[in-house]
């Protein structure tokens, strides 16, 4: 690794011939200096992050392109949605969308590596795949970006150029959850048995399941990423310690931050190891929770669209529900709430019109009950949604619907 300054990194960026694919650190460990030189310096290119965090450059001559769609991208003219399980998302860099410059937002050198520290994700495929064209890897060091381990560690041989930043990592703001939110995360709790292996998607539903568990024992954890509610269960004992704690990205507070770094506790994967259904499915009653804007009759979910805007993406969802459905013991359990509080509408609804991103889950809870679904026909699929998850204000309207499908 060569050290540059910023005024040489300016010159090689502005250097890039045609119209340059970089890849960036997503989620709350985007590399903000790096993103603000190149939107500067290269007059047009594409830039490909998962759940990229406002700002990020955005104007005409540039490309967004993700695989899940974050705040940063949401509502952009120029973005390129890739539909794709976040476990094969390596491969799109692989083939169809292979990076010219990968940007890196790592720890400060330690041992002759540095670390991804709080997002692995996609990015060691991203740097295999620009070395293997002769791309360049450039890494944003920062003192303030935690050691982690697993493969978040990276030889410093194979990073071109390193810029050094002092810059205080963003987290997510904190969110109190609503009475249904803190309901559903009790009922889902209840389901969660000692022992279990835990994986809890990104919200206030997941958080309220979380802070359901404390009296728990002997739980592991294997999912795409965690916040400050893992901490929590650690210090109060709920967590067994014969395995790592594991993820492929993180965000919390920095309290989180200082606490995985340089803890051997916590390992750090690429995606194509934690999405891995066949490696989920080995862990032992393994509990899938995600959430979805929509579930309908035939048991479908809709995690993905409001109307035909892309909102998210297919992310990790697909890939937990079949290898929780998989393991010994296992449940995929969907959870959301009945009714939509900005749009005033039940998200239980006859047959979703946008394109789905999951079905056939092991169970739907809502703030009204729990519909069981694995293992039932698709009529009692549908009774049990309708009587047991549905808002009380729009049962009669589905039961209408459900008639008309057949399913009544």
């Amino acid at each position: 690794m060569t050290p540059i300054d910023e005024k040489t990194l300016a010159v090689l960026l502005s250097a890039l011939p045609g119209t340059p694919r970089l890849v960036a650190s997503g989620n709350f460990a985007t590399p903000y200096t790096l993103l603000e030189l190149a939107d500067a310096q290269i007059e047009s290119f594409a830039l490909h992050m998962l759940n990229a965090q406002a700002p990020i450059p955005d104007r005409d001559g540039i490309v967004l392109e993700t695989a899940f769609v974050g705040p940063g991208m949401r509502n952009s003219p120029r973005l390129r949605y890739f539909p794709c399980r976040l476990s094969v998302v390596p491969d799109l860099l692989q083939r169809t969308l292979p990076p010219d410059v990968v940007l890196l937002h790592t720890s400060t050198p330690r041992r002759g590596a540095v670390s991804l520290g709080i997002e692995v994700n996609i990015l060691p495929a991203a740097i295999e795949a620009v070395r293997r064209r002769g791309g360049i890897v450039i890494a944003q060091m920062n003192p303030r970006m935690p050691f982690t381990f697993g493969d978040a560690v990276v030889p410093l041989d194979v990073i071109d150029y390193g810029f050094e930043v002092d810059a205080r990592l963003p987290s997510p703001d904190p969110v109190r959850p609503s009475p249904a939110a803190a309901a559903i995360g009790e009922r889902v709790a209840h389901r969660v048995s000692d022992g279990a292996t835990l994986q809890a998607g990104i919200g206030a539903i997941p958080d309220a399941v979380i802070a359901g568990l404390r009296d728990r024992r002997e739980l592991g954890v294997w999912t795409e990423m965690f916040s400050d509610g893992v901490l929590d269960l650690e210090h109060a004992g709920v967590l067994r310690h014969d395995e790592p704690l594991t993820a492929s990205f993180l965000f919390g507070s920095r309290r989180l931050y200082d606490w995985v770094h340089e803890n051997d506790r916590v390992h750090v994967l690429r995606v194509e190891k934690t999405n891995n259904p066949a490696l989920i499915a080995a862990k032992p009653a393994m509990t899938s929770v995600n959430t979805a804007l929509q579930v309908d009759l035939y048991a479908q979910a809709n995690a993905t669209r409001i109307g035909h805007r892309i909102y998210s993406g297919i992310g990790g969802q697909t890939d937990f529900i079949v290898g929780a459905l998989h393991s010994p013991g296992g449940q995929a359990l969907l959870a959301l709430q009945s009714w939509h509080p900005r749009a005033d509408v039940s998200t239980i609804v006859p047959m979703i019109d946008e394109a789905t991103t999951s079905s056939q889950m092991s169970a739907v809870v809502t703030e009204h009950g729990v519909a069981e679904l694995f293992g039932y026909d698709e009529r009692a699929q549908a009774r049990h949604l309708i009587e047991q998850a549905a808002h009380p204000d729009a049962r009669e309207d589905l039961w209408e619907e459900a008639a008309a499908l057949g399913l009544a």
